[in-house]
């Protein structure tokens, strides 16, 4: 299976239990090989139950194992609310992640939370420059845009993936690296988020999904159902530079299993 750049894998396993420990395992395997390859490993994260998912990277022996000190970390998408609000990705992620692993705080990209929504994306994205100029990230020599090595993604029912949704224009935003949204169909309206070809610029991007009420949505995704009015859901725009892997629950991949 091939994807627009790279190449798209479809990872099945029989529980999300199964997913977590192999995710551990894609994760430390990729931390070492650009480690070993630039000296820093770029990851991206997003909110919803993919913190839970990565788990297993903070028991043995990925948590003694991996150099944390040369993981930088930033977020694909983020509600504007204060980092220590509940439905902050910030703080989801620093509660079941962060808190756990000695990553550096100055390695931690966390959105400016005193700013509006355009504010937030404004300052994000000339963070974001601020490290291509630093060498911190290299830009795709295909795309122009900056190139992370690892995303960890998810979608939602509706097949939106960051903050990007299938009934509002962002998705279609070409030149800016981040951009803002005030209406989000799911609360909290006010969210910033990376755009397309910063995601799809990525070495490496991790589709994570797990549970029956994403099952038609991955049918639209990889198999072969048709897109809700006739129009390509989000998801279907993901792609990686270097490979896309989806790792996937029996539950999530149940309608794959019918429609083949």
């Amino acid at each position: 299976m091939a994807t627009q750049k790279g190449k798209k894998t479809v990872l099945k396993f029989d529980s999300e239990e199964d997913v977590s420990k192999a995710l551990a395992k894609y994760t430390a395997e990729l931390s070492e090989k650009f480690i070993k390859q630039k000296g820093s490993f770029t990851v991206v994260l997003s909110g919803g139950s993919l913190i839970d998912t990565m788990r297993k990277l903070v028991e043995p022996p990925y948590k003694d194992s991996i150099d944390w000190s040369k993981w930088w970390i930033f977020w694909v998408d983020e509600r504007v609310v204060p980092l220590g609000h509940d439905d902050s990705n910030y703080k989801l992620a620093s509660d079941g992640f962060l808190s756990k692993v000695p990553i550096p705080s100055s390695n931690i990209y966390a959105i400016n939370d005193k700013e509006s929504p355009e504010g937030a994306a404004a300052d994000y994205e000339a963070r974001l420059k601020q490290l291509i100029e630093s060498k911190v990230l290299p830009l795709s020599a295909i795309t122009g845009f900056p190139k992370f090595d690892l995303m960890l993604l998810g979608m939602g029912p509706d097949g939106h993936v960051a903050s990007l949704f299938p009934s509002r224009p962002h998705r279609h935003e070409k030149e800016r690296l981040v951009t803002f949204i005030t209406d989000s169909p799911k609360p909290p309206p006010p969210r910033i988020t990376f755009t397309f070809p910063v995601i799809n610029s990525a070495s490496e991007i991790a589709m994570v999904v797990t549970g029956a009420e994403l099952a038609h949505m991955v049918d639209v995704a990889l198999g072969n159902a048709p897109p809700p009015d006739g129009i390509p859901p989000p998801c279907t725009e993901v792609s990686a530079e270097e490979e896309l892997t989806w790792f996937l629950d029996k539950d999530a991949a149940s309608k794959l299993q019918t429609s083949r």
